[in-house]
């Protein structure tokens, strides 16, 4: 089976790579997601999909690595019932964060969606952007 790469964004001070870190093997549900496109990403995860870990707002840049635990579920935090989360557990923290600046400076990596989309909060990477990205977060 053939692992599918993500990118997720939190704003770090509502949710952050230290506070999943601390959510331990168990994960935490990565929720909250009300966007019709990023909510149809979120429905393509697999167990075993691994996701960036990216700091919105506050920093701009990517900063660790997540898998997905658990597959698409009902958001408990949805009234309307029309969302769903996945389960997100940590794996690894980025030896130097990727910012949003040197992603856009890779030519490689100018057909990503965090850069055309920007305002999309969960969209796929594809394997050959994701090798690029992860070289770039362990230098």
């Amino acid at each position: 089976m053939t692992k599918s790469y993500f990118l997720m964004k939190s704003e770090p001070d509502v949710w952050s790579i230290d506070q999943q870190k601390r959510a331990g093997a168990k994960g935490s549900p990565w929720d909250g997601v009300r966007n019709y496109q990023a909510a149809k990403n979120l429905k393509k995860m697999k167990k075993g999909d691994q996701c960036f870990f990216y700091h919105s707002n506050i920093g701009k840049e990517i900063v660790g690595v997540v898998e997905v635990i658990k597959e698409a579920y009902l958001d408990k935090t949805d009234k309307t019932g029309r969302f769903v989360a996945v389960t997100v557990k940590f794996l690894d923290k980025m030896k130097k964060p990727i910012s949003l600046e040197d992603i856009k400076k890779n030519k490689q990596l100018s057909h990503l969606a965090l850069i055309k989309q920007s305002r999309l909060s969960v969209m796929p990477i594809d394997s050959k952007s994701w090798k690029i990205l992860n070289k770039m977060g362990k230098s």
